[in-house]
């Protein structure tokens, strides 16, 4: 995974500065599998999923360039990951989001809401 392309696509998805992160050593360290999504190249959609080594898989920054938005490349993504994780032999698939995000994950992706806690540490 190239770290300035991920760092840029996530800056763009989030609105945010581009930070270059260290992304291809997270990945190597941390992810069971990631998707990407390409256009001519160009890294257009991401999603990274991680786990704790056995039945649990976590769905992180998912993300997709706005100029690629509302066009099912994000459902596709998540899909495409939780058949990895799926293959991997995981049993349940998590994913945290905020309330605005509750029609894609919840209706486009399937997934079902739960109770679930947050504790900020910084």
């Amino acid at each position: 995974m190239d770290d300035r392309a991920l760092s840029e696509l996530h800056a763009a998805a989030f609105e945010g500065a581009l930070e270059v992160q260290p992304w291809a050593e997270r990945l190597g360290r941390w992810a069971l599998t990631w998707v990407g999504a390409f256009s001519n190249d160009q890294l257009i959609g991401f999603v990274q999923v991680c786990w704790d080594g056995g039945a649990h898989a976590f769905v992180l920054d998912t993300a997709v360039h706005p100029s690629f938005g509302r066009q099912g490349i994000g459902q596709q993504l998540v899909a495409a990951a939780a058949s990895e994780a799926r293959e991997a032999g995981c049993e349940w698939l998590h994913v945290d989001f905020e309330p605005h995000l509750s029609a894609f994950y919840l209706d486009a992706c399937g997934f079902r809401p739960t109770d679930a806690g947050l504790l900020k540490l910084r």
